[in-house]
Order: structure tokens, then sequence, then C-alpha cells
């Protein structure tokens, strides 16, 4: 099982839980959710979410995912990062810690 990570807000996480799954506003913008891996989480909360509250971190089995995961190159931070190309399952999400 290959666990990645997705940040978002309370509010767009329980709009997600009754729609029955999450679309970020990236899918629509760029055609893909950003993802994270573990060791990447802390930068990514540095970098865009700085002085947010209301965050959740979804924590997601890629084994589950039913959108395409793939992994690409950030040039602004020279690494690779997992993207979502379309929605989450609510089923691949295995849990949401509060941040």
């Amino acid at each position: 099982m290959a666990i990645i990570y997705h940040v978002t807000t309370v509010a767009a996480w329980n709009a997600a839980k009754e729609k029955g799954s999450y679309e970020d506003p990236s899918l629509a913008k760029e055609g893909f959710i950003h993802a994270s891996e573990a060791q990447q989480v802390d930068g990514v909360l540095k970098r865009y979410f700085a002085g947010k509250t209301d965050l959740v971190k979804l924590t997601i089995d890629t084994d589950k995912l039913k959108s395409q995961l793939v992994y690409e190159w950030s040039p602004s931070v020279q690494e690779q990062f997992p993207h979502i190309y379309g929605p989450i399952n609510l089923d691949a999400v295995i849990s949401e810690d509060p941040l």
C-alpha cells in the first residue's frame, strides 16, 4: 500500500463527503489535484498554507485511488510530486487529520 497526502480545508472536505468524491479547484485549473509524499507535506504547508486555519490532511491509499496517479517534476522545488488526474474517491482516503 503506497500512501500519499493532500491538504485541503475542512469545509472542502466536508463538501466532498456529501458529494461522494473530492475535487480540488486545481483539477479544473490545472487538470490534476496536487498531492505529496510524507517528507513533502511540511514544505507544502509552509509554501501554500502559511497562516491558514481549518485545514485537514487527507491520507490516501494509492491502491484504492480510481483516478490516474502520475509523479511529475516540480521545477520550483526540484522534486517529483504525485498528481491525481481526476477526483479522489472517498474510499481511497484512509484517514483525515486536522492541522
